[in-house]
């Protein structure tokens, strides 16, 4: 390509830097779809993912970039652009793993492993972004650095993206962006939210104790399955009492276990469940508010409690200006009619782990083509594979918009 590159009197991608990116992504698509089709056959578990980063680190290479391996053995970093060691550096990142499903889908591309498949889009985001930095690899010059990050162990507790932030690998980058995939939204529609879009996720686990005893003397011991019943039934209604409603503090309990007779009360019972919420600040708070409430509410009854709380991920909170940058990113991409306010999801994501660095924002990508929806984390999870066009354009100008933004300091001017 011989043009412009980027604008230098507005700060903005210049016409032939988008046109040549979405040319490359016109020209390139069936090799995409047979990369994303590759990866869905090919599913890994997190920090598993070696086949998977082998795959990218060839594809990328090929392509006369230098990936680098996250220290545990899975993950790539790919810089594109940034040769003259100078100007702002930007991070997309994608996550690479898949979850521990069956695909019973009948289609040539389902998965090869027993137990194991690409239920969430994963295998998308990371064909968007190996597209990315093949499209932007192809450009003239770039005016910095597109850190490309190809993310293990998302679906894992505390999540890879806790790897990615420890090993320093967003040092001197400016501002970081993801996308996910959306089955509710039509393949050619991006969704947008500033502010909270998904929910931290911490996971409880309650163990009671007391002496057991006969039903027919619960007054001689501690009646263990009625304090579980106290604790499943109250600490959620105290908790939504002690914190901003506008947090949106959801806990609730998903197995209950306790006894094995009908007139034996037992001895031990647990409790396991989630608790998730939107606000970070009352995320930092919730451990220790749901240590006292479990405790106090058990301990009317005289039974013992111990607690393993597991925190979890953060929420994701979109910064104002990265969604700007999303936007000006999505208009030239979809146009206005292709533009969605994206709900907010109690569901976790570990790309909230960056916020501790940089600014971030997350998209949401339209997948669904024909038929009833195929929602996510379900094994006939699928997508009408043109969205992969769609995200490699939309992430691309959207490096393209942040570079040349921060590189300009001009952030304030950034269409909204």
């Amino acid at each position: 390509m011989t043009g412009r590159g980027v604008d230098d009197v507005t700060g903005r991608p210049g016409d032939d830097a988008g046109a040549a990116v979405d040319a490359w992504s016109r020209s390139h698509h069936d090799e995409l779809v047979a990369v994303r089709r590759h990866l869905h056959a090919h599913p890994e578990l997190g920090f598993a993912e070696v086949e998977t980063t082998a795959f990218l680190e060839q594809r990328l290479t090929a392509a006369g970039l230098q990936p680098r391996r996250l220290a545990g053995g899975t993950g790539l970093v790919c810089d594109v652009g940034g040769d003259a060691g100078d100007g702002p550096v930007v991070v997309l990142r994608a996550d690479i793993d898949a979850l521990p499903l069956h695909d019973p889908k009948d289609v040539p591309y389902a998965s090869t492993r027993d137990g194991l498949c690409h239920a969430c889009g994963h295998d998308v985001h990371t064909t968007v972004l190996l597209g990315v930095a093949l499209a932007l690899a192809s450009l003239d010059r770039l005016p910095g650095t597109v850190r490309c990050v190809f993310q293990p162990a998302e679906e894992q507790v505390p999540g890879g993206g806790r790897q990615v932030v420890d090993e320093g690998v967003l040092a001197g980058a400016s501002r970081a962006f993801a996308l996910h995939c959306d089955p509710s939204l039509p393949v050619g529609m991006v969704g947008l939210r500033t502010g909270s879009i998904t929910a931290a996720c911490d996971r409880i686990e309650v163990t009671l104790t007391g002496p057991g005893g006969h039903t027919a003397r619960p007054q001689l011991t501690v009646d263990l399955v009625h304090a579980l019943g106290r604790v499943v039934t109250e600490v959620p209604g105290l908790l939504s009492r002690l914190v901003d409603p506008r947090s949106s503090v959801s806990l609730v309990w998903g197995a209950v276990s306790s006894g094995v007779a009908p007139n034996a009360i037992p001895q031990t019972g647990t409790l396991r469940g989630t608790l998730r919420v939107l606000d970070r600040t009352v995320w930092s708070e919730a451990e220790d508010l749901v240590r006292r409430l479990v405790t106090e509410v058990a301990q009317v009854s005289g039974a013992g409690v111990a607690i393993e709380y597991v925190r979890g991920v953060p929420p994701v909170v979109n910064d104002p200006r990265s969604v700007a940058l999303l936007r000006s990113a999505a208009l030239e991409t979809v146009g206005s009619e292709g533009l969605a306010q994206s709900p907010q999801s109690m569901g976790g994501e570990d790309f909230g782990w960056f916020a501790e660095v940089l600014p971030i924002a997350l998209a949401r990508l339209g997948t669904h083509g024909q038929g009833a929806p195929l929602d996510l984390h379900r094994g006939t999870f699928d997508v009408d594979e043109r969205a992969i066009g769609v995200g490699v354009r939309l992430m691309a100008r959207t490096a393209l918009h942040a570079l040349a933004s921060d590189a300009a300091g001009v952030l304030g001017n950034v269409p909204g």
